[in-house]
């Protein structure tokens, strides 16, 4: 039995096609709008071109529809019968892997495209290496642009051979890897079998989309709450603290902590916008309510007081460094963490990853644009982090530039290149 929700992440080198297979998605499973058709064939035609391009269904951005191009994350929606889908539709270029790494991250299932005339690039080996880090659990390889090689089994089976041996060596579990032979722009094996591929037999895009079954990715550590806003009414003397769930439950009974205090309580209420329910989940916004009056505040965690992750003001991390100037050991930074944001100073390069070669290069002199490295950090304010293996909501983190506010680097806690490197 599935899940009634599957979040997805496709990915590829320029040109590959993604935009046109999200579009053709859309289009065969009747999740667009008429006027929204009627759009796409008026530009089509204004650009002469002879049949409709379904990847404007997609490339909303002015400056995407000028260059035929995906800049930003395009998120979209469609359902079946079976299940609904989230689908982040992320963008080729290698300037822009940063948006790969927001969509990748709270993806259940990633799909990359490579164009069948040019096999697997160095753009889409740094895609895997992006998921393997992020820890996406399965990956589906379409083999796009089929037509253009006359449907041809020995040109399907070399890219395929050669995508499956490259995720194995990412960590990759055989059962964790499918590919797909098709053609997005004429629409063969996305929806609907093709009679133009009799050598094979196995599903079409979407029927095994349909079937892959969701991974917690790491969640089981007990509640994770970080603080965003704190409720006050004073007339009434009432206190409650909002946020949304990232890892666990809560129920009104639950002992929990409140970090970096280290100060303990009992939850008396949870809170919803629909009123106070007996449990919450994940992802759900809840206000609790505690049997004691504590000094909360926004950026504090509340987590489960038989599962409390260690205040740390020294971690390892591994990061994908996403500035155009390079990361040096020394650099301070802002580091984001929940709702907490606080100084700190990358105190060491570890290691660098040659996403194409599968190694480590050790003590590098700095991390470029792209690169995907392991670094040493301190921070001002020891922060509850949770290895990223064990929780993604609080092993997670962005890196931030002091002075612009723009984000350098996500990071993760814990060295996951050892598991993609099989180094250590």
């Amino acid at each position: 039995m599935t899940s009634d929700l599957l979040r997805l992440v496709t990915a590829g080198s320029v040109d590959d096609g993604k935009s046109t297979l999200v579009g053709r998605l859309l289009y065969d499973t009747k999740s667009v709008l008429s006027d929204q058709i009627d759009a796409v064939l008026r530009s089509s035609e204004e650009r002469g071109l002879d049949n409709p391009d379904l990847s404007l269904l997609v490339d909303g951005l002015r400056a995407e529809r000028e260059q035929g191009i995906t800049i930003d994350v395009a998120y979209r929606y469609f359902a079946t019968a079976k299940r609904t889908f989230v689908l982040a539709d992320t963008p080729g270029h290698v300037h822009y892997l940063r948006n790969t790494v927001t969509g990748a991250s709270t993806a259940d299932h990633a799909v990359l495209l490579t164009d069948a005339r040019k096999g697997v690039l160095p753009q889409t080996r740094r895609h895997l290496a992006v998921m393997a880090m992020l820890g996406v659990p399965g990956i589906t390889l379409a083999v796009n642009k089929l037509d253009l090689v006359d449907f041809d089994q020995d040109t399907f089976t070399k890219v395929k051979d050669e995508f499956v041996a490259h995720a194995r060596s990412l960590g990759f579990r055989e059962d964790q890897i499918t590919t797909v032979p098709l053609s997005a722009l004429a629409g063969d094996n996305v929806v609907t079998r093709s009679e133009h591929t009799p050598w094979y037999d196995g599903p079409t895009l979407l029927e095994h989309l349909e079937t892959v079954q969701p991974d917690d990715r790491g969640c089981d550590v007990g509640l994770r709450m970080p603080v965003q806003y704190v409720l006050r009414d004073g007339g009434n003397d009432y206190r409650a603290y909002a946020g949304q769930v990232a890892a666990g439950q809560v129920r009104p009974g639950d002992e929990v902590v409140v970090l970096p205090a280290g100060t303990r309580s009992t939850v008396t209420e949870v809170g919803t916008p629909d009123g106070p329910v007996e449990q919450a989940g994940v992802g759900q916004p809840v206000s609790l309510t505690l049997a004691d009056d504590l000094p909360v505040s926004r950026g504090d965690l509340i987590a489960a007081a038989d599962r409390v992750p260690e205040l740390a003001s020294a971690v390892t991390a591994t990061v994908c460094w996403l500035a155009e100037e390079p990361l040096e050991p020394g650099a301070r930074v802002l580091l984001k963490h929940g709702t907490r944001t606080t100084k700190c100073m990358v105190s060491g390069l570890a290691a660098r990853f040659d996403e194409q070669e599968l190694v480590l290069e050790r003590e590098p002199e700095r991390l470029e644009l792209n690169d995907i490295g392991q670094v040493r950090l301190e921070v001002a304010d020891a922060l509850p982090f949770d290895d990223y293996t064990d929780c993604v909501a609080t092993g997670a983190f962005l890196l931030i530039d002091p002075n612009g506010g723009n984000t350098l680097a996500a990071g993760q806690v814990g060295d996951t290149l050892s598991a993609v490197t099989g180094d250590g």
